[in-house]
């Protein structure tokens, strides 16, 4: 069984994920700690998600950059959005524009790297793993 995985569309999804965690839901489900739930600032919560896109981001950037595009450029954005994503976590007055700037950042990265991947020859092999 061949599963093809876009990965940059992951990296993509993960961030978007993120960006619906930490900026609408609080608006949204403000009544969930009435029942003992709080994914709301919860640093578990926050840190395993900016983990994940981590994580998903660097296969997918490594990969495309190694096999496809040799372009650094990608990388280098995706870098300067997750300085932001992290910085988030720390100055929290000036969260929601740290986010909203990693954001970018980081699916701008995923899209580059995307569509290099797409004009390289052997475009395939991207999205199969």
């Amino acid at each position: 069984m061949n599963i093809k995985l876009n990965w940059d569309g992951l990296g993509i999804a993960t961030s978007l994920a993120c960006a619906i965690h930490c900026a609408i839901l609080p608006l949204i489900i403000t009544t969930l700690p009435l029942f003992g739930i709080n994914i709301i600032h919860n640093q578990f919560f926050e840190w395993g998600m900016i983990a994940l896109a981590f994580t998903v981001g660097v296969y997918s950037l490594f990969h495309g950059y190694v096999k496809h595009h040799h372009s650094f450029q990608p990388v280098l954005i995706f870098m300067l959005g997750f300085v932001f994503l992290i910085s988030k976590q720390f100055f929290h007055v000036f969260e929601f524009y740290f986010l909203i700037s990693a954001v970018i950042l980081i699916v701008t990265a995923h899209y580059m790297n995307y569509r290099s991947c797409s004009r390289s020859k052997c475009q395939s092999k991207h999205h199969t793993h």
